[in-house]
Order: C-alpha cells, then structure tokens, then sequence
C-alpha cells in the first residue's frame, strides 16, 4: 500500500483537507474548522445500525455503549462544527433486508447526515448497496473485507476497524512459527467466515503451511459435536473463529471432545466476545493463543490512552462492566466504534459540513486522512487510512491464556497488515 504524504502544502481550505490526519489534536485543525459558525442549530445526526437482535446483540449491546460514550465526550467539547451530536438508533435485527430498510429510514425519515456501526458482514452487504444509492455515507465497523476489495461503493467506508485480511496476513507467520503449520478452519458459513477461509488459507501457505480441513458452521447451528470428528489426525492447530450466542457453547464441546491430549489451538477472540473466561467448561482454553483486536485485559504497561477509553466506557480491567462484573464486553471490536465516530467528526470538521449537500465533501475529507496517532480518539493503536480503498490499517494482539487471564505475547506493526490495492473508490463519481 502507497503511504501518503502528509506534508501541508497550503493553507487554503483544499490544502488542509489534502492534510488533515484523524487522530490529530484539536488545536492541529485550521481555524475555520475549529471554530465555524454553524448555519444551523440542528444537531447533525449519526444513524447508529444496532444489532439490538439476531445472533449479533452482544455486539450490538456494547457497540451502543461506546458510542454513547464516544457521543458524550464529543458533545462536551462542543460537538461538531458547534452542533451537537445525536444518535439515532435503528435495530437491524442483523439481518442483511432488515439493515437495508434501516439505512432507508436513516436517510428519507431520520434526516440522518451519516449511517454508521454496521458489524455483521453480511448484514453490510446487505445494506452499502442502498447506502449508496442514496447518497448516505455508511461508516461500517466491520472487519470484512468487502470494503476494501472494491465490492461495495463511494459511500461506504471503514476507517475505525482493520480487516480480516489485514488481521490474518500478520498473524500467520507468529502461528506458523509457534504453533504449526498443519492447520484445521473452524469458522462461520458466511461472508466473514469465508473470508477467513480465503484469506487465512493463503497467508499460512505463504508461510510453507497449508489447511487440512475447512469445517464451515451455519450461523444457526447450537451444538458443535458433529464436526470435531471431522478434524484429521495430521492437524497441529486448529483456528477457530465462531461467532454468536452459541459460541460458549461451541468452546465447551471442542474441550469435551479433545480432553487433555489436543493440537495448538488459535482462536479469534470472537469465539468468547462477550463471554467469561473463567466460566465452568473453558478450563482447556488455558495456554491457547487468541487475536485480539484490542487486549481484553489490561496489560502490564497499560498505555493511558486504553485506561481513558476504558473509564469513559464503564469498563474495568478484565474488559467487564464496572456496573456488573458477569457483563463481559466485546472489547476486541467495540473501539471501533469509538475511533470510527472521531474520524466522522474530524472530518466534517475538515469539510466544513452543514447538511446532505456537503457529504461528498465529507467523503473526500475522509479519503485524505492518512496516519491516525495512538491517542484517545485512537485507543487501539496508530493507524493508517488508505483513502483508495476506504480501508484502515492497524497493529494486531496475539495473547496467551495464562492463568485466567489474556497476555499479549506478540503485537503486530501495521506494515505486517498491508496488501495492494484492489480498487480505487476516489476514481468513482458521487
């Protein structure tokens, strides 16, 4: 991927959108972005595509927490462009008609300037194609790769969360080297499980590893026993990477089945988003490797930017509501949407941006972005946004299970994420 230069070469209005990085502090803004009088006094309006139900409603539960709490602290500096910020929230049900007949209320009955949250990947490509028939920008926190590879359209963007490509591309070398190279997918049967599949598949094999066996699990599926038999012996790790309410479920089987005599196993944390480690069954979890998009636990040399975000978010440190020690979040994915609505306001700020007229400036102001300093706005880690491809780029965690609790082992630089581009969305008209 082409870095982009991000050295100022004016201090025209055009020039400082060319410059404008995400994550910088406020006092980097031009003043004419900083302090514009807004036309109105309207708040402008962030349509918030909940997973309130369907297998996606732990996500969803703490997706809206933390853009509430990202909301808050936007409204007590001020809001944007001297608005306040409102956030309207619509459940999809995860379902990819629904999330479609939700970006369509976003737009013609909520008078909504952006759409924004969406996780589920097939939920997302259910709904980017009306986002942008209708003009509205659709700020996804995903992780697919459907952005990025040129499936989608202008007005859908990813810039707060990297993608499953990204991820498994940096991570293959840590699992061949440590783990194995005989490799057994466990993984959900649709759009981001197949793009684990894909992805995955080909980035161990640049590694001198190969899969031995691809398990494809529908989504509705409740009891996992069948599939384990399925496993060849030649298997050194099993990768897996379940999601929904049946995934303690899915955890606890695959431990019953191994026992104590089992391969390396790696697992994408979404196996147990939203679930206790230390709850009965999962006691054969310890000394497995999981990613993590960003660590559940706080480490040893915490940086202040996660105990920020973890205070404003009620979040203690073992990634459980402070109001209920049993709600475990889903911290490896819910900072998207924290750092995906800074980016929002960084860059209507950039744009100047009253109302709908003003979204393809918003969308151009979005593309310049470059780099996006570790900070609050960014708690996760530095990133970079390639405005060709509408994709971030950003550090991974691979922590260990040791003694209940998730120790980061390795972390990844951004660089180890980067692919070339397969589209370029600034060639597209609005």
């Amino acid at each position: 991927m082409t870095k982009i230069s991000t050295k100022q070469t004016g201090t025209t209005r055009r020039g400082a959108l060319k410059t404008l990085a995400a994550g910088a502090a406020a006092t980097s803004l031009p003043l004419w972005a900083r302090y514009a009088q807004a036309q109105t006094s309207e708040p402008i309006r962030v349509g918030f595509q909940m997973h309130r139900t369907g297998i996606g409603a732990a996500y969803g539960r703490w997706y809206d927490r933390t853009t509430e709490a990202a909301a808050r602290l936007i409204n007590e500096a001020g809001g944007i462009n001297g608005r306040p910020l409102e956030i309207v929230v619509e459940d999809d049900g995860t379902d990819p008609k629904r999330g479609a007949e939700v970006v369509e209320k976003f737009a013609t009955q909520h008078n909504c300037d952006v759409g924004y949250g969406t996780l589920f990947s097939h939920v997302v490509a259910g709904s980017a194609p009306r986002a942008g028939e209708l003009k509205l920008p659709y700020f996804v926190v995903s992780e697919g790769h459907h952005v990025a590879s040129g499936a989608l359209n202008r007005y859908t963007v990813q810039p707060g969360i990297t993608d499953v490509k990204s991820q498994v591309q940096a991570m293959a070398p840590f699992v061949a080297s440590n783990l194995g190279k005989k490799v057994t997918m466990i993984f959900p049967d649709y759009a981001f499980g197949h793009d684990h599949r894909d992805f995955f598949s080909a980035a161990i094999e640049a590694q001198g590893g190969e899969v031995v066996a691809k398990l494809a699990i529908p989504p509705t599926e409740t009891s996992f026993t069948k599939y384990f038999p399925k496993i060849p012996r030649e298997t050194e790790v099993i990768y897996h990477v379940m999601v929904g309410p049946a995934v303690l479920t899915f955890v606890k089987e695959m431990g019953e089945f191994f026992g104590p005599s089992r391969p390396e196993i790696f697992g994408f944390i979404d196996s147990l988003e939203a679930v206790d480690i230390s709850s009965p069954g999962l006691e054969f979890l310890e000394g497995t490797y999981f990613w993590e998009g960003m660590p559940r636990y706080a480490q040893a040399e915490q940086s202040p930017y996660d105990k920020f975000y973890r205070e404003h978010v009620g979040v203690d440190d073992k990634g459980a509501s402070l109001s209920d020690a049993k709600d475990v979040s889903t911290y490896a994915h819910m900072f998207g949407c924290w750092e995906t609505l800074f980016v929002i306001k960084a860059g209507m700020e950039a744009a100047g941006y009253q109302g709908p007229q003003d979204r393809p400036a918003l969308i151009e102001a979005v593309e310049a972005m470059t780099e996006m300093p570790y900070s609050n706005e960014h708690p996760q880690g530095a990133k970079v946004f390639n405005g060709k491809t509408h994709q971030v780029f950003g550090p991974q965690y691979i922590s260990k299970l040791e003694g209940g609790m998730l120790k980061v082992q390795h972390t990844t630089s951004i660089e180890d994420g980067y692919y070339p581009d397969e589209v370029d969305y600034t060639k597209m008209s609005f």
